[in-house]
């Protein structure tokens, strides 16, 4: 299909749209105000079937009737700028075997899906991304040269785009901690002792490897990802640090790092792959030194926002195989700011004082390991 610029942003129309059975398949039908550029595809593990458009506002996907048990989650928002996603998962493997963009009548886009074998699907899954149609690249950052003193902090707003994270009465994560990140960055560089780089600045979906990349690429001294998930069994209150293991360090912490990794997957991202002997190995080596680097930068933390007097979890540290930890050269923090479940760290993370608090004991806690970890560093080795 040729790619055609459009100067309008395409919204969805839920009143002409539907899932519903048909015959021995399914018939998607999406509404459109007018035609765009898209494709589609299936992705494997779980089954889903991913529709990419340039670019559709989606709001009211909620309100689009749904009739059929073969499509049992539905997401979708910014993919990338200038593209939107929405990725439909499946309940048993299906095929496209009819898709079109209808112009005429009422616009929008008309799909067919028949049942087909596991392995068909995971061949059909399989086939290689259009050169055109890959994950973008982390983008390519010319960081001014490092001033003396100068830590070089990445912050990272997590989810965004298509990914909204933990929801609750109308708000989402996604916007939460990207509001607070924006005011964290202001604290740190009024405070003249850090670069800051973000891994994103708006509401669009980052992979996380590609976070990653942004931070190695940004030459940081330290990555911070920001969230504020939901936790649907406990009590969970208050900020928590997580810093990344192998065995978390509750079920709770488990069960949060499996679902990072299933939005990411959610979305199109293949995180099957898994590191080589030797690139193991290598990574195993470079965390001897890091780690203890994270444990005092998580300590540092921990007593700067408890002295600033914010509400901390009541295992205020914790560990969990988070992805977006897994650099093996750059101290690398989660900060749960509060849980989206708890409706007092909801109210908390909607008040500027408490987030001005909070970004002050930030500020406070990474100056305060920055000038430990330079003192250790310098001591000779023996």
């Amino acid at each position: 299909m040729q790619a055609q610029q459009l100067s309008g942003l395409a919204k969805f129309q839920p009143g002409v749209s539907e899932i519903v059975d048909a015959g021995s398949g399914v018939q998607i039908d999406l509404g459109l105000s007018q035609a765009v550029p898209w494709r589609v595809r299936v992705l494997d593990d779980p089954a889903r079937l991913v529709v990419d458009f340039r670019e559709v506002d989606w709001t009211g996907l909620a309100d689009m009737p749904q009739a059929s048990d073969a499509v049992v989650a539905m997401r979708a928002g910014v993919f990338r700028p200038g593209w939107s996603r929405l990725v439909l998962e499946l309940a048993a493997p299906m095929q496209v075997t009819s898709a079109e963009m209808r112009t005429k009548g009422a616009v929008g886009v008309h799909l067919r899906l028949e049942p087909i074998t596991e392995a068909a699907f995971a061949a059909l899954a399989a086939l290689p991304e259009p050169a055109e149609w890959t994950l973008p690249q982390a983008a390519v950052l010319q960081p001014a040269p490092k001033k003396p003193g100068k830590l070089v902090v990445v912050l990272d707003p997590g989810h965004g785009g298509i990914d909204p994270g933990a929801e609750r009465d109308g708000q989402n994560e996604k916007t939460l901690v990207l509001k607070f990140a924006r005011e964290l960055k202001e604290a740190l560089l009024r405070d003249g002792g850090f670069d800051v780089v973000m891994t994103r600045d708006e509401d669009v979906f980052v992979p996380l490897e590609t976070r990653i990349s942004i931070a190695h690429q940004a030459g940081a001294s330290v990555f911070l990802s920001l969230h504020a998930d939901a936790i649907a069994e406990g009590d969970a209150v208050g900020a928590t640090i997580y810093s990344l293991a192998a065995d978390a360090s509750d079920e709770a912490s488990a069960a949060l790092a499996e679902r990072h990794d299933r939005d990411d997957l959610l979305a199109g991202v293949d995180l099957s792959q898994q590191d080589d002997l030797v690139a193991e190995v290598l990574m195993d080596m470079a965390r001897t030194d890091t780690s203890p680097r994270t444990e005092r930068l998580g300590m540092a933390l921990e007593t700067a926002i408890k002295a600033q007097g914010v509400k901390m979890h009541r295992h205020p540290r914790q560990q969990a195989s988070f992805s977006v930890l897994k650099s093996a050269d750059i101290p690398s923090i989660l900060l749960e700011l509060g849980f989206l479940s708890s409706e007092r760290d909801l109210k908390r993370l909607n008040d500027p004082k408490w987030r001005e608090t909070m970004a002050a004991a930030v500020v406070s806690g990474l100056k305060a390991w920055a000038k430990q970890d330079a003192g250790l560093q310098a001591l000779p080795l023996k």
